[in-house]
């Protein structure tokens, strides 16, 4: 699969050859087809702010891919590699994703064309405060229509910014926390937000490893315990992703890619130190006990039986893909794989868990924090001590009717009722696990369909063009 010119394909390229492979086994009308996959609109926009003296323009890109369901939701990054073709196959990855997970959104994705490390907080908060202005003015914000999240050179600060500046200009609005997620939890965020992308991988692993003969077609066996991994990316998805998979299901990371290069350590590397010696010195390098590698991307070709790529879109791409070794490829960043490489991979026998399942743990979350902020009332708050006084009794007349004791730790677990974080995560779980089985009875049933990627484009295009189809279209 290479574009008309046989070079590498681009991001949104590859988007929509993945879009194409899937729908060309739907039975659905050209038209109908071309409107799903094409974004309706992208709005850019260029402003400027008064920073250190003088004026400095920034251009921002808020792109909608469709809205067969509304609000649209969709992350917002800062990068100087934003662009609006990115922006675009990003939106329409959402899309995808959504239907997929069966969150009620359309697909948007937005971004300022800058390096956060280029200026300091204060100035940051004035140039996202001017941004917010920009798409509020068109409804490009808005709990109803238009819901940003973190991404890429964003996080809690930011979105915490956005939404006050939203409150700022509608401030008759009782909903207007609503109009981002991704907060922080004083300003109406939920718990268990920051984890979710990489809580979402960890639980789509569990449920690859939960079916034997999913796990025969990568050459694995039995379950996460001892598998090797390695990790690109130790941002916020790569870290809870490495962090959940060692210290939770016994996996062995044995190597992590950074911007700096790479360290290696077969017997297993303590994630949790090295994402401190990370945030302390700047890189990987110099972490101790461990072998350091200059050139990160080489690891990318090292023997495992599990790789998660969480930093950038195209790292694994044509001119690399052949010498790829790990067995099963778990896509927490959204198009690690070009589609030029995917079809390489797919040729070798490589399995892959794609981007669109894979790292839905985050709009999952963030589709429950936006339903939080419209119901205003915290997850758990009405139903836990009730859970607790029920379980309590029972436990008591137990105990009362044997005459056994239960052990402390056995009650501590048992009595207690569920917490905002306990619901987060079981209703993560339960999304995942849907999402898979929807994915699973396509990969398994349809006999043109091979891999994993088609499967769930597939499930997810064939739910758009329902709701199109209810809608009239």
């Amino acid at each position: 699969m290479t574009n008309k010119t046989g070079r590498e394909t681009t991001f949104r390229e590859s988007v929509d050859m993945m879009f194409e492979r899937a729908a060309a086994h739907l039975d659905i009308s050209p038209g109908l087809k071309e409107k799903i996959r094409v974004c309706n609109s992208t709005y850019t926009v260029r402003f400027g702010v008064r920073l250190r003296g003088e004026i400095h323009t920034f251009v921002g890109y808020r792109a909608v891919h469709s809205e067969h369901v509304e609000p649209v939701k969709g992350g917002m990054r800062y990068a100087l590699s934003v662009n609006q073709d990115e922006v675009e196959a990003l939106a329409a990855l959402m899309t995808y994703k959504c239907a997929l997970v069966e969150a009620p959104f359309g697909g948007s994705k937005g971004g300022l064309c800058l390096n956060p490390a280029d200026w300091e907080p204060h100035e940051l908060e004035r140039i996202t405060r001017r941004f917010t202005y920009e798409l509020s003015k068109r409804d490009l914000i808005s709990p109803s229509q238009n819901v940003p999240a973190p991404d890429m050179g964003t996080g809690e600060r930011e979105m915490a910014w956005m939404a006050d500046e939203y409150k700022r200009l509608h401030s008759t609005e009782i909903d207007s926390f609503a109009c981002v997620t991704g907060k922080p939890l004083n300003k109406g965020g939920i718990a268990g937000r920051v984890e979710a992308t990489g809580r979402g991988v960890q639980y789509a692993l569990r449920c690859f490893f939960r079916y034997p003969e999913d796990a025969r077609k990568a050459g694995l066996l039995g379950d996460l315990e001892g598998k090797t991994v390695i990790v690109q990316g130790l941002g916020n998805v790569g870290y809870h992703a490495a962090k959940f998979v060692s210290e939770e299901d016994g996996a062995k990371v044995i190597a992590v890619i950074e911007r700096d290069g790479a360290v290696v350590d077969l017997d297993g590397l303590n994630i949790t130190a090295l994402k401190e010696h990370i945030t302390s010195t700047g890189g990987v390098k110099g972490f101790p006990g461990a072998e350091y590698v200059a050139d990160g991307n080489k690891l990318l070709e090292h023997e495992c039986d599990i790789m998660i790529p969480a930093a950038i879109e195209g790292s694994i791409h044509s001119g690399n893909a052949a010498n790829v070794k790990a067995k099963l490829i778990i896509e927490a960043a959204n198009g690690p794989i070009t589609a030029n490489a995917d079809a390489i991979l797919r040729r070798n026998g490589i399995v892959i868990i794609p981007d669109l399942y894979a790292n839905a743990g985050g709009v999952t979350v963030s589709y429950f924090e936006w339903v939080k902020n419209l119901s205003h009332i915290r997850f758990g708050r009405m139903q836990r001590r009730q859970e607790e006084a029920k379980a309590n009794l029972l436990v008591a007349e137990l105990e009362k009717q044997t005459g056994t004791t239960f052990s402390d730790s056995f009650k501590a677990q048992f009595i207690q009722g569920a917490s905002e974080l306990d619901l987060v995560r079981s209703g993560l779980d339960d999304t995942m696990r849907g999402a898979y089985e929807s994915i699973r009875e396509v990969w398994e049933t349809h006999a043109a369909i091979t891999d994993m990627r088609t499967a769930a484009y597939y499930v997810s295009i064939n739910s758009i063009a329902a709701s199109y189809s209810s809608l009239g279209l």
